[in-house]
């Protein structure tokens, strides 16, 4: 995680520092655009990522960028967009989300036996 959080002065330009993270729109582009050739691509995310233009990128592919980019140590970009929601936003280990998928799995087997003996007893 990094130390300070830089000044981003709108989501562009948060979504460029991830973007950089990533290896630069070329290489971003191939991996969101596949169908698209490598110089078109790497068009659109240039196009994305310069808030004077209309194209954007839609939210799976936000997500999808800065999700990438924490993979590679960058955070500063999700940080920002965080406190613009006035959220206070961490990276989260696998072991934590390991934790939580076991935790909704035990509550919804709890759930699922309480219902069935529920069931049992009504037929």
């Amino acid at each position: 995680m990094q130390g300070e959080m830089p000044f981003y002065e709108n989501p562009e330009d948060a979504l460029k520092a991830a973007v950089t993270a990533l290896g630069g729109a070329k290489a971003v582009g191939i991996m969101l655009f596949p169908a698209k050739s490598m110089e078109d691509a790497r068009t659109l995310v240039l196009n994305c990522i310069n808030h004077e233009r209309k194209e954007k990128f839609d939210y799976s592919q936000v997500i999808w960028i800065f999700r990438e980019a924490k993979r590679k140590g960058h955070t500063s970009g999700f940080e920002w967009w965080s406190h613009q929601c006035e959220f206070e936003a961490r990276p989260v280990t696998r072991d934590e989300q390991k934790d939580r998928l076991m935790t909704v799995v035990e509550q919804s087997t709890r759930t699922l036996e309480a219902a069935l003996a529920t069931l049992k007893t009504l037929a």
